[in-house]
C-alpha cells in the first residue's frame, strides 16, 4: 500500500488559490458559450430576418448580438483580472520564501543559489494568467459543443470526436519531441547567465590580464549551444503548431461537406441552418486543444520551473519559528567542533575548543589555509557545524534567528561586500538610518573625516559593490558596518588587509572602545598591530589548536617552540606549542 506524500510547498500554495480558479472557471463557461452568439446571430439572419424582411427583428437580433459581444469581452477581463490577482497572491505568499531559500542555499553552496529560483517563480506566476490555462479553462466547454455535435447528427459527432483524439496524438507527439531539446536549452541559459554574471563580477581581473578574448569564446560556446537547442524545439514546436492548426482548418470544411451530404440524403436536423452550425461547433470543439499545442513552450518552461523551485524549497526547508531569546550579553563558547564547507565532507577546522567572556579580545593567527575564515564563518552561524556546537551565552548561533540576533552582532568577513546605496545606509545595515549611530561609528573607525568632506557626506552613493570607494576606504566602511550599535559580539577577518597604518591604528582604538563597553571580539589577522588591544590568542595550524590562551602566554609558548625548532639539537618533529 503506497503512502501519500504531503503536498509541497507550491502545491500547498497553488491549492490556495482555488477560490480563483474556480471563479474563473465560471467565467469561462460563460465566455465560451456566449462565443456560438456569431452563430445564433447567421441562423436568425438568415431564418428571420431574410424570409420576412422586417427591420425591426434585424434590429432587435444586432442588439442583442452586440449585447452578448460586450458581456463576453467583458466576462474575459474579469477572468483575466481574477487570474492575474491570484498570480500575485501566489507571489506574496512564496517570494519572500523563495528569497530566504536562495539565500541559504547559497550559504551552504546548494544548487539554485543564485537568481534563477526568482524567474522560476516569475514563470509560474505569469502561466497563471496565460492563454493557455485559460484555454484549458474552456476545455469542458468543448464536452457540451461535441454533445451538440451527437444531436445534430450522431456522425458529425463521432467524426469530431475522431478529429479531436487526432489532436490530442498532435500534441502528446509534440511533447515528446520538443521536451527534451527545450529543457536542455533552459539548463544551457541559465548557464550561460551564471557564466555572464560571473565574468562581470571579475571584469577588471579579466581586462587587466587579457582574458576578454577567451572569456568571450567560452561564454560563446555555452550561448551557441543554448541558442541550438532552443532552435531545434522552436523548429519542432513551429511543425506542430502547423499540424495543429491545419486540422483546424480542415474540420471546418469537413463538418460542412458531410453536413451537407447528410442534408442530400434528409438525415441532417434542423435544415440547412445546421450546415454553418455543425462546422462552427466542430471548430470549437477543437479550439482548446490548438491553443494548448500552439503554446505548448510555455507549458514546458512551467513545469520546469516548477520542477527546479520545488527541489530548492524540499532542499533548502523552512525554518520552524521559535521561541524569542534574551538579547546576548557576549559569552561565546566553543564546543570541540568539527566542520568544513556545506556540503563537502572534508573537515577543515577538527576539535577546536575555546570561550570567551563578555568584553575579551581573541586574536586567531595562524599560516593560510589554516581554518581562520571558516572559524570566522562559523562563529556568525553562517555555516553549520559538522560536531560540535557554537554558542553565544548557551545558544546555538547557527540555528538563532538571525533577524533577532543580527543587530547584536557584527561581522567583517575577508572579502569586503558593500551595496549599492549610501554611505549612511551601507553603515547602518540598510535599516533604519540612525544618524547618531552611524556616525559614532564612523568616527570610531576613522572614516568621519573623509565622509564630512564629500558634498553630500552620509547621503553621498557608493556605486555597486562600492565602486566609488577605495580599497581601504571601503573596508572601514564595512568595519564600521560591523560595529555599529555597539553590537555584543564582533567577528573581524583579516580586518586591517587593505589599511594603512592611520587606519590600523582606528581599528585598534575602535576594538578597545567597544572591549571597554563590553563587547567580545574574535578578529584573525596576519598582523601583530591587533595584538595590542588583544586579551587571548589562538594559533590555528591544519584546521586544528596549536595554542590557545592569554595573549602572552601563547607568544612566549610559540617564541619558545620556534626557539626549539631552530636549535640544533631540537627534536626532529619539533615542538607544539600548546597552553
Amino acid at each position: 500500500m503506497s503512502v501519500k506524500k504531503p503536498p509541497t510547498e507550491l502545491e500547498r500554495a497553488l491549492a490556495g488559490l482555488r477560490p480563483y480558479f474556480v471563479r474563473a472557471g465560471w467565467f469561462s463557461l460563460f465566455c465560451s458559450l456566449l462565443v456560438l452568439m456569431p452563430t445564433w446571430y447567421m441562423l436568425e439572419v438568415y431564418g428571420r430576418v431574410v424570409n420576412s424582411g422586417n427591420h425591426m427583428t434585424l434590429a432587435m437580433v444586432t442588439l442583442l448580438v452586440v449585447i452578448a459581444y460586450a458581456v463576453m469581452e467583458l466576462l474575459e477581463w474579469t477572468r483575466s483580472q481574477v487570474l492575474h490577482e491570484g498570480s500575485l497572491v501566489m507571489d506574496r505568499a512564496l517570494s519572500t520564501r523563495v528569497f530566504q531559500a536562495i539565500f541559504e542555499a547559497n550559504l551552504r553552496k546548494l544548487p539554485g543559489g543564485s537568481l534563477q529560483p526568482m524567474n522560476d517563480l516569475k514563470t509560474i506566476r505569469d502561466f497563471i494568467h496565460s492563454p493557455v490555462l485559460m484555454g484549458l479553462m474552456e476545455s469542458p466547454v468543448s464536452i457540451v459543443f461535441l454533445v451538440l455535435m451527437f444531436v445534430i447528427h450522431p456522425l458529425l459527432g463521432w467524426v469530431t470526436m475522431a478529429f479531436a483524439v487526432i489532436q490530442v496524438f498532435v500534441g502528446w507527439l509534440n511533447e515528446r519531441s520538443t521536451q527534451p531539446p527545450l529543457t536542455q536549452a533552459n539548463r544551457s541559459a541559465i548557464e550561460a547567465q551564471q557564466y555572464a554574471d560571473g565574468t562581470l563580477r571579475n571584469a577588471q581581473v579579466i581586462e587587466s590580464m587579457g582574458m576578454v578574448r577567451d572569456i568571450h569564446r567560452r561564454w560563446m560556446r555555452k550561448q551557441r549551444e543554448f541558442l541550438g537547442l532552443q532552435a531545434l524545439a522552436s523548429d519542432r514546436a513551429g511543425g506542430f503548431q502547423a499540424i495543429s492548426k491545419f486540422i483546424q482548418h480542415v474540420v471546418g470544411s469537413a463538418m460542412l461537406g458531410l453536413s451537407t451530404w447528410l442534408l442530400l440524403h434528409e438525415q441532417l436536423g434542423g435544415g440547412a441552418g445546421m450546415l454553418i452550425g455543425a462546422g462552427i461547433l466542430a471548430g470549437r470543439v477543437l479550439a482548446p486543444l490548438v491553443q494548448v499545442v500552439t503554446q505548448w513552450r510555455g507549458v514546458i518552461n512551467v513545469r520546469d520551473a516548477w520542477g527546479r523551485l520545488n527541489q530548492l524549497l524540499a532542499d533548502v526547508p523552512a525554518r520552524p519559528s521559535q521561541m524569542s531569546l534574551p538579547a546576548p550579553k557576549g559569552f561565546v563558547q566553543v564546543e570541540n567542533i568539527i566542520a568544513g564547507a556545506p556540503n563537502n565532507p572534508q573537515a577543515i577546522l577538527r576539535g577546536v575548543n575555546f570561550s570567551l567572556t563578555p568584553g575579551e579580545v581573541l586574536a586567531v593567527v595562524g599560516p593560510s589555509a589554516a581554518g581562520k575564515t571558516t572559524l570566522a564563518r562559523l562563529l556568525v552561524g553562517s555555516w553549520p557545524t559538522a560536531s560540535g556546537k557554537v554558542r553565544l551565552d548557551g545558544a546555538d548561533i547557527f540555528t538563532w534567528n538571525k533577524s533577532e540576533l543580527g543587530p547584536h552582532v557584527g561581522y567583517l568577513p575577508q572579502g569586503v561586500e558593500l551595496f549599492d546605496g549610501t554611505l549612511a545606509e551601507n553603515i547602518a545595515r540598510f535599516g533604519k538610518v540612525e544618524m547618531a549611530k552611524v556616525r559614532a561609528a564612523a568616527v570610531s573607525v576613522g572614516l568621519h573625516e573623509f565622509i564630512s568632506q564629500l558634498p553630500k557626506g552620509y547621503d553621498s552613493p557608493i556605486g555597486n559593490e562600492g565602486a566609488m570607494l577605495s580599497g581601504g576606504q571601503r573596508q572601514r566602511v564595512a568595519l564600521a558596518r560591523a560595529i555599529y550599535g555597539d553590537p555584543v559580539f564582533v567577528v573581524l577577518d583579516e580586518p586591517n588587509s587593505s589599511l594603512d597604518d592611520a587606519g590600523d591604528t582606528a581599528l585598534s582604538s575602535a576594538i578597545a572602545e567597544l572591549k571597554a563597553r563590553g563587547t567580545t571580539f574574535v578578529v584573525m589577522t596576519h598582523r601583530s598591530t591587533v595584538l595590542a588591544v588583544s586579551d587571548k590568542m589562538l594559533l590555528l595550524r591544519d584546521g586544528q589548536m596549536q595554542a590557545f590562551g592569554p595573549r602572552d602566554d601563547v607568544i612566549a609558548a610559540i617564541n619558545k617552540a620556534n626557539a626549539q625548532a631552530a636549535s640544533p639539537v631540537a627534536p626532529r618533529q619539533g615542538a607544539t606549542a600548546a597552553v
